[in-house]
């Protein structure tokens, strides 16, 4: 008696099935919460309201999110973003405030946040602290150090009628009709696509994150690597830190914290679109769109906020947890 097995139809089309669940799960969740909202919220649709999404939810959330790519696909996370934001943007008002030149202050805002990533990696790739006990660290110090610079956490203000042209243009300007922070992300998105894609840095940090064993011995200085990116996550995040500032002619301490768990959030909802499961700088830029929706959708509900932050994390687990599922019905 012999064994059948069953024509390769009958198991190809349910392995395709899934694969392609695996691999289109998000866009098919970003077009589905849009036309729930689309059909709940008849404000939803307006091309005032669209251009909020764009330009006040998605665009500070796209940007630390890019910088939280960078961190995870080297195989670590950094906590310490929002810090990277803060710093940057006390250093920018700060200089303002002072009478510097904008162009000063800006350079010494993104130094700022370029510090806060070499503090983590001196600690990481120096000393050798997990990337995730390091940067912890350094959102506690960050915190800290802001509620002492601000005499208990007070926020330094921009007098109305001493705010520079050039300061209020990179928050509330256009460039023929195109916003400028929508414009600053889109170039800090597409700069992180060439790297990863085209750049030898970029593989490398891939390469890192899937197999530092094996990047190890091949005789790459991987721990430099991650110094790097470290450093290169700070900046990234001083950017949305110097646009949130010039848009809300404010400094709040640790208001950049606001955006730490939506941006790891987007991330993780980013690798559903790898087949496999890895960070990439496509995926979380439709992961932070699809959460930017989310919370404006359900701010325009009239939710309860604490609703709204349970709906967010309900959604960040049914992605996940439906990409898995279909990952491994299409593995079996």
């Amino acid at each position: 008696m012999s064994l059948q097995t069953p024509p390769p139809a009958s198991i190809g089309l349910p392995r395709l099935i899934a694969g392609g669940l695996v691999r289109y799960g998000l866009i098919l969740a970003l077009v589905a919460v849009f036309a729930a909202f689309s059909v709940v919220t008849p404000t939803f649709l307006t091309p005032a309201n669209l251009q909020s999404i764009l330009v006040n939810n998605f665009t500070l959330l796209a940007i630390v999110s890019v910088a939280m790519t960078f961190a995870v696909a080297s195989g670590g996370i950094d906590l310490s973003v929002g810090t990277a934001m803060d710093f940057a943007s006390f250093a920018f008002v700060s200089l303002v405030l002072a009478g510097q030149p904008v162009a000063v202050a800006a350079l010494a805002g993104l130094a700022a946040g370029a510090f806060v990533g070499a503090f983590n990696a001196l600690l990481i790739s120096a000393i050798g602290v997990s990337p995730f006990l390091a940067t912890l660290g350094t959102l506690f110090i960050g915190r800290s150090v802001q509620q002492l610079l601000t005499n208990g956490g007070n926020p330094v203000y921009l007098p109305p009628n001493g705010v520079p042209e050039a300061f209020r243009f990179l928050g509330h300007g256009t460039i023929a009709g195109f916003p400028v922070p929508l414009a600053a992300a889109i170039v800090v998105i597409a700069a992180a696509a060439v790297v990863f894609a085209r750049t030898r840095f970029g593989r490398v940090i891939l390469s890192i994150g899937i197999q530092p064993g094996v990047v190890r011995y091949s005789g790459i200085a991987a721990p430099a690597h991650v110094a790097v990116t470290f450093i290169l996550v700070g900046l990234i995040a001083a950017i949305a830190g110097l646009i949130l500032t010039a848009t809300v002619t404010t400094y709040i301490p640790s208001s950049g914290n606001a955006f730490l768990l939506n941006a790891i959030g987007a991330t993780f909802i980013g690798t559903t679109l790898s087949p496999l499961g890895r960070p990439n700088v496509g995926g979380t830029v439709l992961g932070a769109l699809l959460l930017s929706i989310v919370a404006n959708g359900l701010l325009l509900t009239d939710l309860n906020f604490y609703w709204q932050q349970v709906g967010t994390g309900t959604l960040i687990f049914a992605v996940l947890a439906l990409s898995f599922i279909n990952r491994k019905a299409a593995g079996a």
